[in-house]
C-alpha cells in the first residue's frame, strides 16, 4: 500500500471522528476508528521495504555529554540563534527560512553538567507524512530527554504553530509532558481476555477494550487498569512504542510584543520566555531546562578523605535512574557485585551519613561512600576457613590443618 493511500486513508478516519457525536451509543464506533488511526500511522511511520536504517541519515548524531536536548520549531524562529548563545557551536543564521538543512550538535556546560544541545531544521505543517523530511527530524527528537519547542511571539500565531507542532509530534509517537499509563497489559499464546479494573474509569469501558483489542487481531491477553484512561492512551499501550518526553515551549522575540501578552504566555504551564536580540530572561531559561531535566549530582568519597567536588557522577531519572545501583554501574560494574553498603551524606537520608542499600534514591548534590565485601586470598586465610561449610564447628574448624607440601 502507498504512503499516499495511506495519508488519504488517515483523513477520512480522522473525519469521521471528527464529525461523529460523542455519546454512549457512537463509543464503540469511536474506540474502532481509533484503533484503526493508530495502526495506519503506525504502517506510515515504518521505513519502505529494502530501506533499512535510513530513517534518520543524515540527522542522527552520537550522544555525549548527561542528558540531550532536542530543538524543534517551523522555520526563521530562532533555534539556530539559541544554539549559538548557550553553546560554543556557531550555526548558521539568516533573515531567510531553512538555513539550517541538518542536524547541528552543541554542548551546554551548567552547574558542572555537560548537556548535548541539538540544533535540527525547522519542521512544516505534515512533517509526520514525510514533508520536508520531517518524520527524520522528528526520529531525532525521539532520543532526546527533553524537547524544546521554540516559537515565535511575535508572529501574532504562536498558538496556532504550537498545535501543529503538537500534532506533528503526536502523529510520530511523541507524548508531551505525559506519563506512561498505569496499566499491565500481557499478550498470551492462551485463554482468552482477562481484564480487571482496580479503581474508577469512567472513561473507558470492558466493552471499549475488547472492541479495540479485536481490532488489533488480539485474542488472548490479561489487562489489569490502575487508573483512568482513555482509549487513544490503551492504544499507546498496545502498540508500545511510544516516547514519553518532557517539552518546554520557550516563546522567543518578547521585545517585539506588548507586555499583556508575555504575562498571558507566563501564566501557562510549561512555558518560557526570551529575546536572543537583547539578550532577556536567559537566567530563567537555563533554570527551567535544569529543573525539567531533573539531573542529579553525586560526589564520591575515599574513606578518611574529604570528598570529591570537582568531578561529579551525573545521573538522569530518564536513562539509568538515580539509585546507588546506578551511580556504582556509572563508575564499573564490579562495584554492584562486590558491594557491601554505601554512606550517603545530603538531602536523601534522614541523619549523616546514613548506611544505604543499592535500591536507595540519591537527591542532588548527595555525597556517597562506596563500601565493598572484603575478601579473604590464601595468604590472609591459609587454613581455606572462608571455604568451609556451614555444617563444621568451631572446634571442627581449629583442628583443620593445613594441607601438606608435595
Amino acid at each position: 500500500m502507498g504512503a499516499g493511500t495511506l495519508v488519504d486513508r488517515i483523513k477520512e478516519i480522522e473525519l469521521e471522528i471528527a464529525r461523529t457525536q460523542k455519546n454512549k451509543a457512537t463509543t464503540t464506533h469511536l474506540g474502532s476508528l481509533r484503533a484503526k488511526l493508530c495502526k495506519l500511522r503506525r504502517e506510515l511511520q515504518e521505513p519502505a521495504g529494502g530501506d533499512k536504517g535510513g530513517a534518520g541519515e543524515g540527522f542522527e548524531v552520537s550522544k555525549s555529554g548527561d542528558a540531550r536536548v532536542a530543538l524543534i520549531g517551523f522555520p526563521s524562529v530562532g533555534k539556530s540563534t539559541l544554539l549559538s548563545e548557550f553553546t560554543s557551536t556557531k550555526s548558521e543564521t539568516a533573515a531567510y527560512e531553512f538555513t539550517t538543512l541538518t542536524c547541528i550538535p552543541g554542548v551546554l556546560n551548567h552547574k558542572g553538567c555537560r548537556i548535548q544541545v541539538l540544533d535540527l531544521p525547522g519542521i512544516i505543517e505534515g512533517a509526520s507524512e514525510g514533508k520536508g523530511r520531517g518524520r527524520q527530524v522528528i526520529a531525532v527528537a525521539k532520543s532526546a530527554d527533553m524537547v524544546l519547542m521554540v516559537l515565535d511571539a511575535s508572529s501574532g500565531h504562536s498558538e496556532h504553530q504550537r498545535m501543529l507542532l503538537e500534532r506533528e509530534l503526536e502523529n510520530c509517537g511523541l507524548r508531551l509532558n505525559k506519563r506512561p499509563p498505569n496499566i499491565y497489559y500481557k499478550r498470551k499464546a492462551t485463554g482468552g481476555v482477562s481484564i480487571n479494573f482496580t479503581c474508577k474509569a469512567p472513561s473507558i469501558t470492558e466493552k471499549d477494550i475488547n472492541d479495540v483489542l479485536y481490532e488489533y487481531r488480539i485474542h488472548n491477553a490479561e489487562i489489569l487498569v490502575r487508573e483512568d484512561l482513555t482509549v487513544d492512551d490503551f492504544c499507546d499501550v498496545i502498540e508500545g512504542n511510544r516516547h514519553y518526553v518532557k517539552c518546554l515551549y520557550v516563546y522567543n522575540k518578547i521585545d517585539m510584543t506588548s507586555i499583556e501578552e508575555v504575562e498571558r504566555i507566563c501564566s501557562q504551564p510549561h512555558c518560557t520566555v526570551l529575546s536572543t536580540l537583547h539578550k532577556l530572561n536567559y537566567d530563567m531559561f537555563l533554570d527551567k531546562i535544569w529543573e525539567y531535566l531533573e539531573l542529579v549530582r553525586v560526589y564520591t568519597k575515599k574513606r578518611g578523605q574529604p570528598p570529591d567536588l570537582s568531578d561529579p557522577l551525573v545521573l538522569t531519572r530518564g536513562r539509568y535512574g538515580i539509585t546507588v545501583e546506578a551511580a556504582c554501574l556509572q563508575l564499573h560494574k564490579s562495584l554492584v557485585e562486590n558491594h557491601d553498603y554505601t554512606f550517603v551524606w545530603g538531602r536523601s537520608v534522614k541523619h549523616s551519613p546514613q548506611r544505604c542499600g543499592l535500591t536507595h534514591a540519591l537527591a542532588d548534590e548527595d555525597v556517597v561512600q562506596i563500601m565493598q565485601k572484603r575478601t579473604q586470598s590464601k595468604d590472609t586465610d591459609p587454613f581455606n576457613k572462608s571455604q568451609a561449610s556451614g555444617a563444621q564447628s568451631k572446634q571442627q574448624l581449629k583442628k583443620a590443618k593445613k594441607p601438606l607440601k608435595t
